[in-house]
This record gives structure tokens, C-alpha cells and sequence, in this order.
């Protein structure tokens, strides 16, 4: 049974994904953001809103969350916020604005924007650097390529397994695609509609070279670095119809191995939620990377092909634009659950694991 004091996702959107340079370049945070949310206020109602935090990773400059505030139309007395938890972003954006609304009762709309098109770059004394560290001096700093490939040396991942992983999730994506299944959760921005999804299959993932010297990760096997945006609104608990937020954790884990830490954040936030793995209907799961999106599902002790698990494809077939991809996960889940007509009492769970070594996990019910 729902708690009385459960806020509720009572409306979700997202921008298509896009690959860094093609459909959304042009589309900076402000124009991303102020589009899904937007249309999240819209449908929830219009009602009054309290805040906008939006997560988001490569630090474009101002406040990303005040940007897609004022860029929605929400007027200038409603403030904004930010959130950077790297890939973990958007959904803890989620987790923070739905704390608050237990708190103090009012409307909030939360969600995670990146356009790794405009993003500035970064440097220091005048030299542009790729990324600032995930760890400080004395841990381990893998970057997420690296990262993704010392998981698979370590779990045993074979070419084979991940490549398999891959072509799942674009033949999922493709046939949701097909269906019609992604269109009521899509804003259009400037112009574009549809996921840039590459539709990859098994001959051409076959034929991809590793990316280190006798590894197993490839470009196939490895997501797409996106432009894209999505937004939740958030009510009191009452809500009519919608997903109420149950239980929730955020981890920590090794930071040589940060693609496992989705798995414990998962465990916690079932605990936490009183909710047992076989009791979920929906799981979404960012996808960074197949060796990370199988060894993730091998340590909850699920199947590669988990038919509950992104079952519309993933950040492998769709893109993953990092401080978004959270609150994908979460637009995801809305879609499959309520848009979908699962029934009161049905639970999905939303996940991401980040860089540095952390994992981030919400688990919702479906109200009606």
C-alpha cells in the first residue's frame, strides 16, 4: 500500500536522444530543458510550481535548472536548481525535488538536461582537458571506456555475451519504435521527433574492432554520447493517477568498477521500499555500457534478456545524454506503466550507476 505522505510522478516527458553533432547541436540546456518542462507542467495541469531541478553533468554555465524554468514560461518567481551526480543526475534531481515535496506539499518539476553539443570546453592554465577526475589522487580514475572494459576482464564478459546485449537493445528499441510506443513521451525540439537510434545488428557489431589491445569492448557495445533532456512533475501524495515514489538509495562502490554500482543502489532501494526483485514489473536500467548493463543484472541475479528490463531498448540503441539519462529512465517507466495501463499496485524501478563508483536506484507504484 501507498504511504499517505508518497509524492507522485503525475506527468513525464523527454526530448528525442540525439547524437552529439546531429539533430539537437543546435539546442542548447536552456532550449532542452524549457521544452520537456514545459510540457510536463502542462500535463500535469498547470498547477502552481514551487521549484525546477534538473540535473545535468557538463556545467554549460548559469543554473540549469532556473534556465528551463524561465525558458518553459514559468515566470520569473519560480526558481530553478541543479544537481551534478554525473550519469546519476537526472534521477537524483527526481529524488530531491520528491523529498521536498513530501516536506511541504507543493508542486514540483524535476528532471535532467544535457547537450554535450554546446557544453564549453574545459580547461586549465589555458589546456583543455576530456573530463574532470570521477576520484581524487590515491583511488582509482577510470574513465568510463576503460572502466567498462576492465568489468568485462573482471566478470568474464565475453565478446560474444556483450554483443548479443547490444543487438538486444536496438531490435527493442526498433520494435517499439515501430509500435508507436515512444511517440506520447517525445517533445519535438527544433524539429526533431524521433530517437537517432542507429539500429545496429549482429553483422555489424561482429565486425567492430575492440577498443583496447586485446579486450571486448567496442564502439557497438559501448553508448552513444548524447543531446537530450526529460522532466517529471511532481505531486503531493493523493494524486489520482500516477507513480509514487516507494523507496529509494543512492551507494557508493569501488571506483575501479563503478558500472556495478546500479546493482547495490537496486538492493537498497527495494529494502528501503519494502519490495521484493521478483515483485517488479519494469525495470530501467541505464545502459552505458552492455559489460556494465549485464554485470549490473548478474549480480541481482537477472537474466541478460530480462524481458522487464528496458524492454523498449536502452541508452545502447537510444543514446545517453548523462545528466539526462535518470530521468530517462524514470519518463521510461511512466510510459510502460501508466501510459500503458498497468494496474494500481504495479512497480518499476529506475537505476543508473556513475562514474566515480556510485549507484543511484528509485522504486515507484503505479496509483490509480
Amino acid at each position: 500500500m501507498v504511504s499517505v505522505t508518497d509524492p507522485v510522478v503525475v506527468a513525464a516527458r523527454r526530448s528525442a536522444l540525439a547524437v552529439r553533432g546531429r539533430g539537437l547541436a543546435r539546442a542548447d540546456v536552456a532550449r532542452l530543458g524549457g521544452a520537456v518542462v514545459a510540457a510536463v507542467v502542462a500535463d500535469a495541469g498547470a498547477p502552481p510550481i514551487a521549484d525546477v531541478v534538473m540535473g545535468n553533468c557538463m556545467g554549460p554555465g548559469g543554473n540549469p535548472g532556473r534556465l528551463s524554468a524561465l525558458a518553459a514560461g514559468l515566470g520569473p518567481t519560480v526558481p530553478g536548481g541543479a544537481v551534478d551526480r554525473q550519469c546519476g543526475s537526472g534521477l537524483s534531481a527526481i529524488l530531491d525535488a520528491a523529498l521536498a515535496v513530501r516536506t511541504d506539499g507543493r508542486h514540483r518539476v524535476a528532471g535532467g538536461v544535457e547537450s554535450a553539443s554546446t557544453a564549453p570546453v574545459r580547461s586549465i592554465d589555458g589546456t583543455a582537458y576530456a573530463r574532470a577526475p570521477f576520484a581524487p589522487a590515491g583511488f582509482a580514475d577510470p574513465d568510463m571506456l576503460r572502466a567498462a572494459e576492465d568489468l568485462a576482464r573482471h566478470d568474464g564478459l565475453t565478446r560474444a555475451r556483450q554483443d548479443a546485449c547490444a543487438e538486444r537493445s536496438h531490435a527493442r528499441a526498433a520494435a517499439a519504435r515501430s509500435a508507436g510506443r515512444l511517440v506520447a513521451e517525445i517533445v519535438a525540439v527544433d524539429g526533431v521527433r524521433e530517437d537517432e537510434a542507429a539500429g545496429t545488428g549482429a553483422t555489424v557489431l561482429a565486425r567492430l574492432a575492440p577498443l583496447f589491445p586485446g579486450g571486448t569492448v567496442t564502439a557497438g557495445t559501448s553508448t552513444r554520447i548524447g543531446d537530450g533532456a526529460a522532466a517529471v512533475a511532481i505531486a503531493p501524495a493523493g494524486a489520482a493517477t500516477g507513480l509514487a515514489l516507494r523507496g529509494s538509495a543512492v551507494v557508493g562502490c569501488d571506483p575501479a568498477l563503478p558500472g556495478v554500482g546500479a546493482a547495490f543502489a537496486v538492493e537498497a532501494a527495494l529494502t528501503d521500499a519494502g519490495v521484493e526483485l521478483v515483485e517488479v514489473a519494469a525495470f530501467e536500467i541505464v545502459e552505458a555500457f552492455a559489460a556494465q548493463s549485464i554485470a549490473v543484472l548478474s549480480r541481482l541475479g537477472l537474466a541478460d534478456d530480462d524481458p522487464r528490463v528496458c524492454a523498449d531498448g536502452g541508452a545502447l540503441a537510444l543514446g545517453h545524454p548523462w545528466g539526462a539519462s535518470g530521468a530517462v529512465a524514470v519518463v521510461r517507466l511512466f510510459s510502460r506503466l501508466v501510459r500503458a495501463g498497468a494496474p494500481a499496485g504495479a512497480y518499476g524501478v529506475a537505476a543508473a550507476s556513475v562514474g566515480g563508483g556510485l549507484g543511484i536506484a528509485a522504486v515507484f507504484e503505479v496509483v490509480r
